[in-house]
């Protein structure tokens, strides 16, 4: 079984910044410092999560598939179309038609998608088959609460 992206159109970035208030640089996620003073200032997140906005687009992931890369069911994926896969990098891949997300895998001319989760088989393409890589994931938006 592959983990697929969602069927659905992907959402390109609008020119309105997505603006969200920050209330701390930083959470402690051990024991609180009640000498950090709650400072607030705002930040685009736009800004913060797209490097080349003409060329970027989100999509809903499904599928466990890449958990161990911290990709979950439902997490909304950043993609950037400008940035050239390099091997390592998580992508969108399209093969036979079919939209995944993996790691890919450049080796010695030869290329392979790799599940970030030992249950799923990695993908080889084989004699006629092609990927079409159509982005690198470069940030995961996780919704806890729906």
């Amino acid at each position: 079984m592959i983990s697929t992206l969602s069927p659905q159109k992907p959402v390109l970035i609008s020119d309105a910044p997505l603006v969200a208030l920050l209330l701390k640089n930083r959470v402690c996620a051990g024991f609180p410092s009640p000498a950090e003073d709650l400072g607030a200032q705002r930040i685009d997140l736009t800004q913060l999560l797209v490097t080349h906005p003409q060329a970027t687009y989100f999509l809903r992931a499904s599928g466990q598939s890449m958990i161990e890369a911290g990709i979950f069911d439902g997490d909304i994926l950043v993609v950037d179309r400008a940035i050239k896969p390099r091997h390592g990098h998580i992508v969108i891949a399209i093969l036979d038609g079919d939209f995944t997300v993996k790691q890919l895998h450049q080796r010695q001319g030869r290329i392979k998608l790799k599940a970030a989760n030992p249950t799923f088989a990695e993908i080889v393409p084989k004699d006629g088959q092609t990927i079409e890589i159509w982005g690198v994931v470069t940030a995961t938006i996780k919704q806890l609460l729906s």
